[in-house]
């Protein structure tokens, strides 16, 4: 017979775990990225001897390559204003009177009572969208003759790559499973508390969460690669990766160790099809997913369609 566990035991048994608990994502990170490495070498490829290419033309006309100096310089100032200008506080400090004045006026226009946390979320949402976009038309601007469908816009070829949207989700389904019975992923997701509440609340939130996600694969996936691929080849990958990851500290630690894999994942998905948008599936049917899992875990999916 086992001897009992004890208090002490228990606490010893904690810390352990809490001890190696940073370390544990290291080797799945380093296998996973051999296995984007296998699937995407060709691709990887591809990119550095367009970029190799390009460089020596520009060496052999004597010209110097400004793609870099606008681009991530342009990215960093999109970041710096989401984080700063496009939370909470904006919304509180500047928004939100905004919004009262204006339901003093037409109150039924606007219900602070009701749906104040639905509005924050909204100025969130427009922030990423507008911030996210706003690149391109920088671009257009001091690079006329470069098409903005080559930053990930072609349709072109996309029911051929479906199959590749189908095996991320078959690679990432098993791991969001077991992640959701994670206490701190049930008490994270939504980030719209009131999802519970109607239907209504629930169905705006994804529709705001689903459009800043197209934002997010326009910037990262789109103008961040598309600008700077025949600059830097696979390497634009790779940098991208970086700020993606940092978009999601304050995530569950075990999330933001996954948008590594994730944002070179759906970086050279986005090289090897040319197109932002299986990407983009697999990031809003993930997120929904997550959402979803999360209300379910507490039985918290909402049981009427407008809010009471």
């Amino acid at each position: 017979m086992l001897p009992p566990v004890t208090p002490h035991d228990a606490g010893a048994f904690a810390r352990v775990l809490a001890t190696i608990k940073p370390f544990v994502p290291l080797p799945a990170v380093a296998v996973l990225l051999y296995a984007l490495w296998w699937f995407f070498r060709a691709t990887w490829q591809e990119l550095d001897e367009d970029a190799t290419r390009f460089r020596a033309q520009m060496a052999l006309e004597r010209k110097s390559d400004h793609r870099p100096l606008i681009a991530l310089p342009v990215c960093a100032l999109v970041l710096t204003m989401q984080e700063y200008y496009g939370g909470r506080t904006t919304y509180d400090d500047t928004i939100r009177p905004f919004l009262s004045a204006i339901e003093a006026a037409h109150p039924r226009l606007v219900h602070m009572a009701k749906f104040d946390e639905l509005y924050g979320y909204g100025w969130w949402a427009l922030t990423r969208i507008v911030g996210y976009v706003s690149p391109l038309l920088v671009w257009r601007v001091c690079f006329p003759r470069d098409s903005l469908l080559d930053m990930g816009f072609r349709l072109r070829g996309f029911f051929k790559h479906a199959w590749i949207y189908a095996l991320f989700l078959g690679l990432v389904l098993p791991s969001m499973l077991l992640v959701s019975h994670e206490p701190d992923f049930g008490s994270y997701y939504p980030f719209y508390k009131q999802c519970s509440r109607s239907w209504f609340d629930l169905l705006v939130w994804e529709a705001m969460y689903f459009a800043q996600f197209f934002g997010l694969e326009v910037f990262f996936r789109g103008f961040w690669l598309g600008s700077l691929r025949r600059s830097f080849g696979s390497g634009a990958v790779f940098a991208m990766a970086v700020p993606y990851c940092m978009i999601h500290y304050g995530k569950p630690f075990l999330e933001a160790n996954g948008a590594i894999i994730a944002g070179i994942a759906l970086g050279s998905l986005s090289m090897k099809t040319k197109s932002i948008y299986q990407g983009f599936l697999v990031h809003i049917t993930v997120a929904a997913l997550m959402d979803w899992l999360a209300l379910w875990h507490r039985h918290g999916l909402p049981h009427v369609f407008w809010p009471p």
